[in-house]
């Protein structure tokens, strides 16, 4: 058996909003990171979304996370990023920007791959997951 160390690959996970809700695909959800306070990796980060069942939700986009490796990702103009997740793709925002989600229950993860001391220590802090709808 492999095991990742906490150095390699530390994921931080979430199946709740902010209001302590089940995270649910009837309902739309933004993340939204600040300018400058994208995940702190010296590798690459990734949002994932995994279904009810804890495997990757098969949609038409073939989208299964976003992150560092998504080039195509939109910015706020104040250099924030704000990913949208849920079971339709949210009006006005950039589709590159949105990740599908099943019509129930799911759960989202930050994967950071190689982590810089903030992530391990705890003191940086992910985003919120905001209930849109």
């Amino acid at each position: 058996m492999f095991e990742n160390a906490p150095q390699e690959t530390k994921y931080l996970f979430t199946d709740t909003d902010i209001d302590g809700t089940q995270l649910d695909g009837t309902h739309g959800y933004a993340l939204r990171f600040a300018a400058g306070q994208l995940p702190p990796v010296n590798g690459f980060f990734s949002v994932t979304l995994y279904n009810k069942h804890h495997f990757y939700y098969e949609n038409e986009l073939g989208r299964y996370s976003l992150g560092t490796k998504n080039p195509d990702l939109v910015h706020g103009d104040d250099g924030s990023l704000t990913l949208y997740v849920g079971n339709t793709p949210p009006e006005g925002a950039p589709a590159a920007n949105w990740l599908p989600a099943p019509a129930d229950a799911f759960s989202l993860y930050i994967r950071a791959y190689w982590p810089q001391q903030e992530i391990l220590d705890a003191t940086w802090p992910p985003p919120r997951v905001e209930r849109l709808s």
